[in-house]
């Protein structure tokens, strides 16, 4: 009978431990204590390796403002990206209507390393406003995007974490969290959520230097051009601390159209019509 009885107790000491262990797994993938720099930076390099090659590219752009309230403004826009080399990407924004934007343009030469060059040109008084680095926190044409948000995303500008797999929208992720090297981002972390078939981004919650959730963008509508190339038709940016949200509607996309570098230089932004 005692016998029995110290067998029994092994028994529940046994079951115990291993609920233990199964509860701090749990808990360590929720949390991140099974997390992997060395992960993290090679899913971001391959999914930037994914995109390589598409040359530059254009579409028609919508971007709809919307308050608190539900009220919301639209403005038709040109967009246009050359794919750089040596440094990052270079990008073109034009806003086409309402009449108190039409002719202003957005100009950013991205840097894998230093601050990017951003330039603003303001039809009304003809002229090019630079964007200091310092502001690249601040929002872009009163959007919840911020200037540094228009930049391309280069894999130098931010260490990485991978977290954990998560199913996100039944799609099986990577759950990786970017830190931005630049002290002068608004961002303290993002994290990421990346397809695990086609390596493309789904959601980002972006955190303030203060570490508080501050904005969640989600990308929708996915299509693939050129046999490879994936873009966005949707993106929807949330700031949960003023409750406001911008969304930009993509359509009209062309890859490898035979832009130049010359059309991205800062002395165009004076001749675009």
């Amino acid at each position: 009978m005692l016998k029995l009885m110290m067998s029994s107790k092994e028994t529940k000491m046994k079951l115990a431990t291993a609920t233990m262990i199964v509860t701090i797994a749990s808990a360590c993938l929720t949390t991140g204590a099974f997390a992997s720099p060395e992960k993290g930076l090679e899913i971001a390099i391959e999914a930037d390796s994914r995109d390589k090659g598409f040359g530059d590219s254009t579409a028609q752009m919508t971007m709809i403002l919307m308050d608190k309230y539900g009220q919301s403004t639209e403005r038709a826009i040109r967009n246009r990206t050359f794919e750089g080399d040596n440094e990052g990407d270079k990008s073109l924004v034009i806003f086409d209507s309402p009449g108190d934007v039409r002719g202003t343009a957005f100009l950013s030469h991205t840097k894998k390393a230093d601050s990017d060059d951003q330039w603003l040109y303001l039809p009304a008084l003809k002229r090019v406003k630079r964007i200091a680095s310092s502001n690249k926190a601040g929002p872009f044409m009163g959007s919840e995007f911020s200037y540094e948000d228009i930049a391309s995303q280069e894999v130098e500008k931010y260490t990485y974490n991978y977290l954990r797999d998560e199913q996100l929208n039944g799609l099986d992720c990577f759950v990786v969290e970017y830190d931005p090297v630049d002290p002068k981002s608004g961002y303290k972390r993002q994290i990421v959520w990346m397809d695990k078939a086609e390596y493309r981004v789904h959601k980002i919650d972006f955190y303030d230097r203060k570490d508080a959730l501050l904005k969640t963008l989600t990308y929708e509508d996915y299509n693939q051009y050129l046999d490879k190339y994936w873009r966005s038709n949707r993106l929807v940016m949330i700031n949960h601390q003023t409750g406001k949200t911008t969304e930009l509607v993509f359509a009209d996309w062309k890859l490898q159209t035979g832009m130049t570098e010359r059309d991205f230089e800062k002395s165009a932004l004076k001749r675009i019509r």
